[in-house]
């Protein structure tokens, strides 16, 4: 069983800015940014042909996910795509904490599916990895990648999801012309030879490479 391959933009446009206190001008980077402000940069970005949206449920712990799926209620669902992440050091200790984050997301984003789902943070690969796996073919999450993992993390959990049919199709890293441990630890290279997308991060904008 395997996925259709993904489409994505070369940018995503990060919205970890928008999940701050909730008090305006109490935002990360000194923002100031209020729904009506977030909907004329949506408009903007939705007329310049920007689609692809990126959050994180750790994102104001919940307000980044609410806040971007009431600016996107404007569009149809068929127009954008969301990208948002599970968070292992925030999971519960039911037997389906993945699920759980992911319904909580879906929620927060008024949706009904994510196309782009990611595991945050490496914690333990054998043990979450595999929990992506019934979300993939509950058709409740399109595609699946892993960020802040170093390469052999990447290489594991990319070996998990192909005994399933599957595979990690992204890649989010930290990474810029002064912050080049992707680069240097040959995590760029393996994308390449794989086919993955590479997502560079930083100050709420994401760069894809293939």
């Amino acid at each position: 069983m395997t996925s259709e391959k993904m489409k994505s933009p070369t940018i995503a446009l990060g919205t970890w800015a928008w999940g701050d206190s909730g008090e305006t001008g109490d935002g990360y980077f000194g923002s100031s940014l209020t729904q009506a402000g977030l909907e004329e940069v949506a408009d903007k970005a939705h007329a310049a042909g920007f689609t692809l949206w990126d959050t994180a449920i750790v994102y104001g712990m919940g307000r980044s996910e609410t806040m971007l799926g009431e600016v996107l209620k404007r569009y149809a669902r068929s127009d954008y795509q969301l990208s948002t992440k599970f968070n292992p050091r925030i999971a519960g200790t039911s037997d389906t904490p993945m699920a759980n984050m992911l319904e909580q997301s879906l929620a927060n984003l008024g949706t009904d599916y994510i196309d782009l789902y990611w595991i945050h943070n490496p914690a333990d690969v054998p043990r979450w990895t595999p929990h992506l796996i019934p979300l993939l073919k509950s058709g409740k999450v399109r595609h699946v990648g892993v960020s802040n993992h170093n390469l052999s993390e990447i290489k594991l959990a990319d070996q998990i999801l192909g005994e399933a049919g599957f595979r990690v199709e992204a890649v989010q890293n930290h990474y810029s012309l002064l912050y080049r441990s992707s680069e240097h630890a040959g995590i760029l290279d393996y994308c390449r030879s794989q086919g993955i997308r590479f997502f560079a991060y930083g100050r709420g904008v994401c760069s894809a490479r293939s």
